[in-house]
């Protein structure tokens, strides 16, 4: 009898699985549009977290999630070649981060969010950067000073060297700065630090409000998604697990040198000027 009722179960769990995907494959696929899907008249904004590993993109991208206009869930690892591929996003973004377990989650068939977020952590994930000039696309620029970031990378990575630890770090600090360079747009990209998110939240959010125009605010409550902490998505450690900022930080380990960590600031300062000067900044 149980394992009858344990095979129903899935016979039932299947099905719904299998109309929630053919659904959202009809809403998106059937419409030309990279930045539309049917039924709905109004475009998508795509809007990206560009930042580096270990920058506090998680907490950013679960606190941005949580707001109603806005629906991502992390790292989606789309190479992006051209506009087209926002359909991948859209499709992973509505299938993949909910389970539609919960009656909230079933607001999700009607696709009215503003908003399809997405994070993006590495230099090879545009193989067009074209489309980031968009009058659809925004951008959060987020980075974190180099001693926590690097010893934080190097013990997600404890197979990489110090210098490679230090040369992912600066090369995408860079790229960074020329993706704000060539956007161009303080209308469309906005700058923040890691520590402006976690020890001046408010202003944080006041910025974010007036950025991306949503009519609701962010609150340092968030919601747990079933993706919350899953390696290759975001941040696994436990704090991004207990749904608020938490602002004590971890005890540091030291396990990158002190040279090391100056040539990294050297990186950190010249991509903040620059971030500074094209993007929109937290007063």
């Amino acid at each position: 009898m149980d394992n009858q009722a344990t095979n129903l179960r899935e016979l039932i769990r299947n099905f719904k699985n299998n109309l929630v995907q053919h659904y959202f494959q009809f809403r998106i696929n059937t419409s030309k549009s990279p930045y539309k899907v049917r039924l709905r008249t109004k475009p998508y904004r795509i809007l990206f977290i560009l930042s580096h590993m270990r920058s506090g993109s998680s907490l950013l991208t679960h606190l941005l999630n949580s707001n109603p206009e806005i629906i991502g869930y992390g790292e989606t690892h789309i190479q992006y070649s051209s506009e087209l591929d926002f359909k991948k996003l859209m499709f992973k973004v509505y299938l993949q981060g909910r389970e539609f377990n919960k009656l909230e989650h079933f607001n999700n068939f009607r696709m009215n969010h503003k908003y399809i977020l997405d994070k993006v952590l590495h230099d090879h994930k545009f193989l067009d950067k074209s489309f980031l000039n968009s009058e659809n696309i925004y951008i959060i620029f987020l980075v974190r000073e180099p001693e926590r970031s690097l010893n934080s990378i190097i013990t997600l990575k404890p197979h990489w060297t110090q210098e490679k630890t230090l040369d992912y770090y600066c090369t995408r600090l860079s790229m960074l700065a020329n993706y704000a360079e060539m956007v161009n747009s303080k209308q469309h990209s906005l700058f923040v630090t890691y520590d402006q998110l976690v020890n001046h939240t408010e202003t944080v959010f006041n910025a974010l409000k007036i950025f991306l125009g949503t009519e609701e605010g962010f609150s340092e409550q968030y919601e747990i998604l079933r993706t919350t902490g899953m390696q290759g998505i975001g941040d696994s450690s436990e704090n991004i697990k207990a749904g608020r900022i938490i602002k004590n930080a971890r005890k540091l380990e030291n396990k990158i040198s002190q040279d090391r960590v100056e040539k990294g600031m050297e990186c950190f300062n010249q991509c903040c000027a620059i971030l500074t000067q094209y993007c929109t900044t937290v007063q």
